[in-house]
């Protein structure tokens, strides 16, 4: 359902109607779909965005590889200019997959508050660039449940300047990139869909939910909203991108790749939520770094 132009009419795209259909959930989306109309950023939305420090942006970088990256900032720097556009008073950090991001493309974002575990979607298109700035104009906007979002604070670092020299690159994960997959209990993941756009999301569980084996993740899918934004881009598009932070430390782990559904018997191994369902990931470009804080 992500990221339509205004004047088409809203409604599921095919990859998510087939995901919705293979998991028996069809009459429970389609309850949702009024959640799909063209956006209006006005009451509680906004509010909510003004006081939010920490968003995650979905987009393709100079040479269309499509990644996530982290937009942090003290409250209000995610303000709303109009019904129908987000000012974004931050980029992403230098050493970022995204640094150089392109206007007139397609964007997903996801604004998480992890201390009061709640959790909002913005697509739309990336308007402009420029003075630190991102324009957004927003086609999209809705909540999700609170769900697996692990309760933490996300804070700021005062003298926040990200190292682009200590920024690794690579095609593989390391032993050290395994190890702070395996620790952490959130990641946040884009996908895209050829004509409507690009989605950005949260997934969270209990360490160890994504499994790392011979360079390549797995995770099982667990219970949500039944709409299947995520795993409908990927079945029709199985680009995707992966963000995991060390809140701690501030380290980030950008991966870019190729994700696939697999459908299983219902509480096979691996399947931790009894879904039926779990995700492969290929990596094909990683970068790790401190741009987080």
């Amino acid at each position: 359902m992500t990221h339509f132009g205004r004047g088409t009419l809203p409604g599921f795209h095919e990859g998510e109607l087939a995901v919705q259909r293979r998991a028996g959930t069809e009459e429970e989306a389609a309850r949702l779909t009024g959640m799909m109309a063209p956006a209006e950023l006005g009451g509680g939305v906004a509010r909510f965005l003004a006081d939010r420090t920490f968003a995650a942006v979905t987009a393709r970088d100079e040479d269309g590889a499509l990644w996530i990256s982290p937009l942090v900032g003290p409250p209000g720097f995610l303000h709303v200019a109009s019904p129908a556009r987000l000012r974004v008073r931050a980029v992403p950090a230098e050493g970022d997959p995204l640094r150089r991001l392109r206007a007139g493309q397609a964007v997903g974002l996801i604004v998480v508050d992890f201390a009061i575990r709640r959790r909002l979607r913005v697509n739309g298109t990336l308007a402009g660039v420029g003075g630190g700035e991102l324009g957004v104009d927003v086609e999209q906007a809705y909540g999700n449940c609170p769900q697996y979002i692990q309760s933490r604070h996300v804070l700021p670092a005062a003298d926040s300047r990200p190292d682009a020299d200590a920024v690794r690159r690579g095609s593989g994960v390391t032993d050290d990139d395994a190890a702070l997959i395996r620790r952490s209990d959130t990641f946040l993941i884009g996908s895209a869909h050829p004509t409507r756009g690009n989605d950005a999301s949260h997934r969270g569980g209990p360490p160890g939910f994504v499994r790392v084996d011979n360079g390549r993740l797995w995770w099982p899918d667990y219970w949500g909203n039944n709409m299947f934004n995520t795993l409908g881009n990927i079945a029709v598009d199985p680009s995707a991108a992966l963000l995991f932070c060390d809140f701690t430390t501030g380290r980030t782990l950008h991966l870019s790749g190729r994700a696939d559904l697999e459908w299983l018997s219902p509480g096979a191994s691996g399947d931790d939520d009894h879904t039926g369902r779990r995700v492969h990931f290929t990596p094909r470009q990683v970068v790790a770094g401190h741009a987080l804080r």
